[in-house]
C-alpha cells in the first residue's frame, strides 16, 4: 500500500512540474515579442548596405552604454535623425542584434562609420541571464501575470499603463448586446470596491467559468467617436467606472406566485466588485476584460499611404487641445492596416488670411505644416489611440495625420 501511494505521489508531482513549466513557457514564450516580415526585409536590406552618414543625428555618439530607463525611442533618437527608422537602426548589424525587443541595459552600442555608411554593432550582452523567474504559482483558477523582463520598452510604458486598463471601445452591437448590472443588496444606490451586486447578461446568460476567472469591466455613458471632417460615427468609447468579478452564473428558479401557482423566474448573477474609480450604479454594463496587452512596440512607419484625423482628446467631452504625453483617438484602424507601433505625422491646417498686398484682397490658405508627432499603441477595427510624442504647438481635434516623411 505505502508503495502504490508514492508511485501516486510521484506521478502527481510529475504532473504539477509539466504544468508548471507548461504555464512558464507559455508566459516567456508571450514576452518574446514577434518581429514582422516587413521588419526582417528592411534589417536585412540595411544590413547589406549600411545607413547613410546623413541619415545620422547630428551628435550620434561612437559609443552608447544602455541604462535602466531607457527607451528604444530615445535610443532611436540618439542615432537616427527619424526615430521611427529604428528598424533600419536595428538592421545596421543584422547578425548581433537579432531581435530589437531584446535590448538591455548594461549593453554597449557601437557605432562605426566607413566608406559613407554607419554600422552599429553590440560590444558585449549581459543581463539577460535572468530576465524571468524560475517558478510559477499555481492555483485552482488559472491567472495570468506578466513576468518580469528587464528588456528596453519602446516608451516609457507608465505613460499609458494606467490608459490601456480603462478605455473600452466597442461598436453599436457590442454596446447593445453588453450585460448589465439588475440589482444591488440592500436595495443600495451607489456601488464601490467591496460591495456584491446582480447582472444579467442581454444576449446571452452570465455563466460562470470554473477553470478560470472572469473579469468583466463596469462601464456607463458611450460616446460617439464622429469622423471630424464627415461625421460618421466610427465606434464608442465607454466611460470606465471599474471591475467586477463573477462569483456566480446566472440560472431561473420555481417560485410561487402571487395566484399561488408555480412560475419560473431569473435567478440574476452575482458579481463582486473588485475596483472602482468611480462608484456604480444599477444599469452600468459590463464588458469581459480584454487579454492583458504586452507594452512593447517597434516604432515604424505605415507602409502605406495613410491620410486622418485626431477624433479626440482622452479623458473628456469639452477638451480640443492636447498638449505632449497624452492620448488621443484617431479615426484609423486595423481596417486602414494601422497597427501598434506605427508613428504618424500630425499635420496642422493652414491659416486662411487675405493677402493685403493685393488690391482686389484674394483669400489665401497658408500651406499646411507639420506640427509634430504621435505613435499609436492600442488599435481597433475603425479608430486606435496614441500617444503625443513630440509637438511644436499644442495640437486640436480636427488636425490630420499623414505618413511621418
Amino acid at each position: 500500500m505505502t508503495t502504490h501511494l508514492m508511485a501516486k505521489s510521484r506521478l502527481a508531482l510529475a504532473a504539477v512540474a509539466a504544468l508548471a513549466g507548461a504555464l512558464t513557457s507559455a508566459s516567456v514564450g508571450a514576452q518574446s515579442f514577434p518581429i514582422t516580415s516587413e521588419q526582417r526585409q528592411t534589417a536585412a536590406a540595411v544590413a547589406q548596405k549600411g545607413v547613410p552618414l546623413s541619415e545620422l543625428a547630428a551628435n550620434a555618439p561612437d559609443r552608447y552604454t544602455i541604462k535602466s530607463g531607457d527607451t528604444l525611442w530615445g535610443i532611436s533618437t540618439l542615432f537616427l535623425k527619424s526615430p521611427w527608422r529604428w528598424p533600419e537602426l536595428w538592421g545596421m548589424n543584422l547578425e548581433d542584434i537579432k531581435n530589437p525587443h531584446r535590448i538591455y541595459p548594461g549593453q554597449i552600442l557601437l557605432l562605426e562609420r566607413n566608406n559613407g555608411v554607419a554600422t552599429l554593432r553590440l560590444a558585449n550582452a549581459v543581463g539577460t541571464a535572468n530576465s524571468a523567474p524560475d517558478t510559477v504559482r499555481l492555483s485552482p483558477r488559472t491567472r495570468s501575470e506578466n513576468l518580469p523582463d528587464f528588456a528596453l520598452p519602446t516608451l516609457r510604458t507608465s505613460v499609458i499603463e494606467a490608459f490601456l486598463a480603462e478605455p473600452m471601445i466597442v461598436d453599436e452591437a457590442g454596446l447593445e448586446g453588453a450585460a448589465r448590472i439588475v440589482a444591488t443588496q440592500e436595495e443600495r444606490v451607489l456601488l464601490g470596491r467591496g460591495d456584491r451586486a446582480y447582472a444579467r447578461g442581454t444576449e446571452t446568460p452570465l455563466l460562470d467559468n470554473q477553470n478560470k476567472e472572469q473579469l468583466f469591466r463596469v462601464f456607463r455613458n458611450a460616446k460617439p467617436l464622429k469622423d471630424p471632417g464627415t461625421g460618421e460615427v466610427l465606434a464608442y468609447e465607454a466611460q470606465y467606472v471599474g471591475k467586477a468579478v463573477l462569483a456566480r452564473s446566472e440560472s431561473t428558479s420555481e417560485i410561487n406566485g402571487s395566484d399561488g401557482k408555480v412560475q419560473s423566474a431569473v435567478v440574476p448573477a452575482t458579481i463582486d466588485i473588485v475596483s472602482a474609480k468611480e462608484e456604480m450604479r444599477v444599469g452600468d454594463r459590463l464588458i469581459p476584460e480584454p487579454p492583458k496587452q504586452f507594452a512593447s512596440y517597434t516604432p515604424r512607419a505605415p507602409e502605406a499611404r495613410v491620410n486622418g484625423r485626431i477624433v479626440s482628446v482622452y479623458g473628456s467631452t469639452s477638451i480640443v487641445n492636447a498638449s505632449q504625453n497624452q492620448v488621443v483617438a484617431i479615426s484609423l484602424g486595423k481596417r486602414d492596416g494601422i497597427e501598434s507601433g506605427h508613428v504618424l505625422a500630425i499635420q496642422k491646417d493652414g491659416a486662411r488670411v487675405v493677402d493685403r498686398s493685393d488690391p482686389s484682397r484674394p483669400l489665401m490658405k497658408l500651406p499646411d505644416e507639420r506640427n509634430g508627432i504621435l505613435m499609436v499603441f492600442s488599435s481597433y477595427e475603425r479608430v486606435s489611440y496614441a500617444l503625443i510624442l513630440e509637438i511644436s504647438d499644442s495640437v486640436r481635434i480636427g488636425d490630420r495625420l499623414i505618413n511621418p516623411r
